[in-house]
C-alpha cells in the first residue's frame, strides 16, 4: 500500500500536512504555535486502522442515513450500517478508507481524485470526485469538493477535522460562537424528525459567544446546524489562555457539531482521550435522502457537485 504524505507550505511559514488515505488532514501549523491546529495520526499508514475519521475527507454521504436504505426515483438502495441500524459517513468503506490519487501538487496546493464505482457502498452511480486543499495568505486553508455522477444519486462530502487550538486538553475549555438560527431535532438514535427548531434556550445556541463547557455536560453534542446563507462567519473557534483563534465559512447549508465525546472508545482506536477535539462538519442535511422536508441531496447526470469551506486561523488573538 503506496501512501502519499504531502506537505503545503506558504512562505510565511502557514503549512498543513496530508496523505492521500483519505484525502486527509494530518496537521495544520500556524508560524508561532508550536501545536497543530487539528488532531492527526503519526503517520499515513496509521489511517489504516480504526479511527474516528481523524481529519478525513468523509462520503459518499456524510451523517446518518436511517436503517442504510433510502429510494431515489423509484428504486430502493440497501447501505451497509455501521451506526448501530443506521449507515454513517458512506459506511466502513466510505471515502475516508479509500487511497485517493493524487493529481496534482504545488507548494501550496495538492488535488486528490477517486473514483467510487456504480454499486459501491450500496450507492447508485458512478461518482467521480475531487478534493481540493488550498493554502492562501495569510493563515487561509481552502477545501473544496467537486463530484460528477453518472446516475442520480445523493452526495454529500464533509471534512471532518478534530479542532483543538490548544493543541491538547479538554475542548470544552474553547470559546464558540456559531452563526446558527436553527437545528433540525433528532430521535434517540440521532436520525432526524424532518423538522427545523430554533435554537433559542437550547444548549446549541451559540449566536453568542460562549465557553462551550458552560453550555455542555458529559453527554456533549452530535447535533446538525442549519446555516443562514448571508452570514459573513458560520463558525468562529476561540483558545483565549493560548490567542489562537479560527473561523469557518461554507457554501454548505448545514454543519454538523460534535464535541468528540466518544473519541476515547476502543471500538473506534481510542487514540485520544473523549473530548480531545471539536468537529464542525460542512454538510447536506443529515437522512435528507428519506426527507422531502430537506433540501434535495440528489445530483443527476450532467450536474456537478461543488462545496467551499475556507478556515482562517490567526495566533495572538485578544485574551480578554
Amino acid at each position: 500500500m503506496r501512501l502519499d504524505r504531502i506537505q503545503l507550505r506558504l512562505p510565511n511559514g502557514f503549512c498543513a500536512e496530508l496523505t492521500s488515505l483519505g484525502a486527509t488532514l494530518m496537521g495544520l501549523y500556524v508560524p508561532g504555535v508550536s501545536h497543530s491546529l487539528v488532531l492527526g495520526l503519526p503517520e499515513p499508514e496509521d489511517y489504516a486502522g480504526p479511527h474516528p475519521f481523524i481529519g478525513s475527507t468523509v462520503g459518499r454521504y456524510a451523517n446518518r442515513i436511517a436503517h442504510g436504505r433510502f429510494s431515489l426515483d423509484g428504486r430502493d438502495y440497501v447501505l451497509p450500517t455501521n451506526n448501530a441500524r443506521h449507515h454513517l459517513h458512506g459506511g466502513p468503506e466510505g471515502f475516508h478508507a479509500q487511497i485517493w490519487r493524487t493529481l496534482s501538487q504545488s507548494d501550496h496546493e495538492v488535488v486528490f481524485a477517486h473514483t467510487s464505482p456504480h454499486g459501491h457502498a450500496g450507492y447508485p452511480g458512478r461518482l467521480d470526485a475531487r478534493a481540493t486543499y488550498r493554502l492562501e495568505e495569510p493563515f487561509r486553508l481552502v477545501i473544496e469538493f467537486e463530484a460528477r455522477s453518472d446516475r442520480p444519486t445523493p452526495v454529500s462530502l464533509t471534512h471532518h477535522a478534530y479542532f483543538n487550538l490548544a493543541g491538547a486538553g479538554d475542548v470544552r475549555d474553547h470559546e464558540l460562537t456559531l452563526s446558527a438560527t436553527h437545528y433540525t431535532p433528532t430521535d434517540e438514535e440521532l436520525i432526524p424528525t424532518g423538522e427545523r427548531a430554533h435554537v433559542a434556550g437550547t444548549v446549541l445556541d451559540f449566536r453568542e459567544p460562549a465557553v462551550i463547557a458552560d453550555r455542555v455536560g458529559a453527554e456533549g453534542l452530535d447535533h446538525n446546524l442549519v446555516l443562514p446563507p448571508d452570514a459573513c462567519v458560520h463558525a468562529r473557534l476561540l483558545h483565549r489562555e493560548s490567542g489562537v483563534g479560527l473561523t469557518i465559512r461554507t457554501s454548505e447549508p448545514a454543519m454538523q457539531i460534535y464535541t468528540g465525546q466518544h473519541l476515547d472508545d476502543p471500538a473506534a482506536g481510542a487514540h485520544f482521550p473523549a473530548y480531545a477535539g471539536l468537529c464542525l462538519e460542512p454538510q447536506q442535511y443529515p437522512d435528507a435522502p428519506n426527507q422531502p422536508a430537506f433540501p434535495s441531496p440528489v445530483l443527476r447526470p450532467g450536474d456537478v457537485y461543488r462545496s467551499r469551506t475556507v478556515y482562517e486561523a490567526s495566533a495572538n488573538a485578544p485574551a480578554n
